[in-house]
């Protein structure tokens, strides 16, 4: 190991009280690899017990500590959900060359992602327009989109641009609040290319169309397969 000249590193870990970061990296990784070269990684940690934490993390202590990291760009962001009562770290190099991004909330901070196809979604905070939107922008080959998010939508009935899916074939949205379903049938929201799996309750999915009779989901409701 320690003649290793690249290292690709992906990881996800559950921890009790710390995220892992640049300490953690430059003390078990880089200085146990002296001819390394070529470091890139993405790692996820969990905070899994954070009813016990007193003095919560900041995305700031995190980018301190790669200060000594100067040939790489590292992305780094925290997120703390008080319901599932957990916290949780991505740090990765950049550019991202992984297929999939998981785990993504409100606080994303954008980017161009091009050789990612599948996301998942999920966050304590509902998800707006606007947030569709960015996700667009930075996923533009994506073919699979998971959402999980109970909360509804605060703005709900403003005049919007209308957001196109071009490459996406799998909808998943069997955690998600009915908003969300809305969000993507809606023709004035949304606008799906055609075959796409959608995965959704089937109580739900009468509701926001009105029974399939909605005149606004009736184009979208057309390309889609219904995997209820």
């Amino acid at each position: 190991m320690s003649n290793l000249e690249t290292l690709d590193l992906h990881l996800i870990v559950g921890r009790k009280i710390t995220f892992i970061d640049g300490n953690d990296l430059k003390k078990n990784i880089i200085n146990h690899m002296t001819k390394l070269k070529k470091f890139t990684f993405n790692i996820c940690s969990n905070i899994i017990c954070l009813h016990n934490q007193i003095d919560l993390i900041s995305n700031e202590y995190i980018e301190n500590t790669f200060r000594d990291f100067k040939n790489y760009q590292i992305i780094s962001s925290i997120d703390y959900f008080s319901k599932a009562e957990k916290g949780q770290c991505l740090i990765y190099t950049y550019p991202y060359n992984l297929k999939y991004y998981n785990n993504i909330t409100n606080f994303f901070q954008g980017g161009l992602f091009k050789y990612v196809s599948e996301i998942s979604l999920y966050d304590e905070h509902p998800f707006e327009h606007e947030f569709f939107l960015r996700i667009t922008q930075s996923f533009p080959f994506m073919k699979k989109l998971s959402l999980i998010n109970e909360k509804p939508q605060m703005n709900k009935n403003q005049n919007l641009s209308i957001i196109e899916y071009p490459h996406l074939i799998k909808l998943v949205l069997i955690e998600a609040h009915e908003d969300y379903i809305e969000q993507f049938l809606l023709d004035t929201k949304s606008s799906l290319s055609h075959n796409v799996q959608l995965f959704a309750e089937y109580w739900s999915l009468l509701k926001v169309t009105h029974n399939f009779r909605r005149d606004t989901t009736r184009i979208n409701c057309s390309k889609v397969v219904f995997c209820t």
